[in-house]
């Protein structure tokens, strides 16, 4: 088999894990490194520069999320944001021990965040996925008791790109609270979702909501909170009680108007990045079943996101794959961890139901606004030469 000619061209198609900030993002963020440097916490005129910075990104946040701007925290990223929404909620009620219930397949930031409340005494309980890792209403409804205190479920899961149904999940949650006579919270993971579904808070009904930057060509190290007005978050950061007591530091202002442009921007361009993505998407998928024929499809068809390819090759592992892909000019992730001793198969694979040789043989392409068809031909070809040089190589050591 002839090897694909990338022309030491990167083809970057890992979206779902980062992407680059894009150049308005840069010319918003560029002032406040330097002109307009002053901390926004001071009262004279420079420090104003900086605070209409931040209260200008607020504004364009709030209007992205259908809320006030005042419900809008800034924090370092959406792992922050995650845990300051699990672990905050719950330290400012009353009482407990709580029951805490989330998604099988969370991000570890939901999950671990959950798992330090367990060492504190409450309950967490897991909500099952189905095979393309979404959770459903009814299945979370069942869990409920009266001693659930808050919801987590992530809005579009980050391997599969599985889309669960947020509005119907918090109805069902609100409903049961009326009928136990309790309060539950109801918090989404959104940092996969923002520029791929609508982020309306109103029409999910969550009283919780992370974001992240880097996720739609925003800066990293800044994420953001939703906190619908009336509901408690304990700070997990003590200090000068910026963002009005719910994380204190001085604020990192360039990051802040990055975050807000690139939320604003991508809001406005989400069905053209949907259209775009999906026709690449299905594109790729089609030409990879063609070329390699044991390759299983892993993303639901029409319930995800359109810009993530989930794929597994039976018989092979990821890390070798994505190492050939790399040799190849080709960025893509695997649903694999690497340990210091093994490699691991992702747990929201396993979760989904995957058994462990299929999930270590899982790929996650992502696409994203910038990529071609020309991207799809050359991820293709070296894809099938990779696995061609890899079951090569497996049956001569047989």
């Amino acid at each position: 088999m002839m090897e694909p000619d990338t022309a030491e061209r990167v083809i970057y198609l890992d979206h779902a894990a980062t992407t680059p900030v894009r150049p308005e993002v840069l010319d918003a963020m560029l002032p406040y490194f330097g002109e307009s440097f002053g901390n926004p916490s001071s009262l004279y005129a420079l420090a104003g520069e900086s605070r209409n910075g931040i209260d200008e990104a607020r504004r364009a946040i709030a209007d992205v999320l259908n809320c006030r701007p005042s419900e809008v925290v800034f924090t370092g990223g959406g792992t922050e944001a995650d845990n300051l929404a699990i672990k905050g909620a719950i330290a400012a009620m009353d009482g407990g021990p709580y029951e805490v219930i989330v998604g099988e397949a969370e991000h570890h930031a939901v999950i671990h965040a959950a798992e330090q409340l367990e060492a504190l005494g409450h309950t967490v309980v897991m909500a099952p996925v189905d095979r393309y890792g979404i959770v459903h209403a009814d299945a979370v409804n069942e869990l409920i008791t009266d001693s659930t205190a808050l919801v987590s479920v992530m809005y579009v899961n980050n391997e599969l790109g599985a889309i669960s149904d947020i509005a119907a999940i918090t109805a069902a949650v609100k409903s049961r609270a009326a009928e136990l006579g309790t309060a539950i919270l109801m918090h989404t993971d959104a940092v996969q979702a923002a520029g791929k579904v609508s982020s309306d808070t109103q029409m999910l009904g969550v009283d919780l909501l992370s974001l992240a930057g880097h996720k739609v060509h925003g800066p990293k190290g800044v994420g953001v909170l939703y906190v619908r007005r009336g509901v408690r978050v304990d700070p997990l950061i003590a200090g000068g009680g910026q963002e009005r007591q719910r994380r204190s530091g001085t604020e990192n202002v360039p990051a802040i108007a990055g975050i807000g442009k690139a939320m604003e921007l991508a809001e406005a361009e989400r069905l053209d990045f949907c259209e775009h993505t999906r026709e690449l998407r299905d594109a790729f998928v089609a030409r990879v079943q063609d070329a390699v024929p044991s390759a299983i499809v892993n993303h639901h068809p029409t319930d995800s996101v359109p810009h993530i390819a989930h794929i597994s090759i039976p018989g092979l592992e990821g890390e070798p794959m994505l190492l050939g892909l790399d040799f190849q000019g080709v960025c893509a992730s695997s649903g694999s961890a690497c340990s210091s001793a093994s490699i691991e198969p992702s747990h929201v694979l396993l979760a989904a139901g995957m058994d462990n040789e299929t999930a270590q043989g899982s790929l996650r392409f992502s696409f994203g606004k910038d990529s071609t068809h020309e991207d799809v031909t050359h991820a293709v070809n070296a894809l099938t030469y990779v696995v061609g040089q890899l079951k090569g190589m497996a049956s001569t050591a047989i």
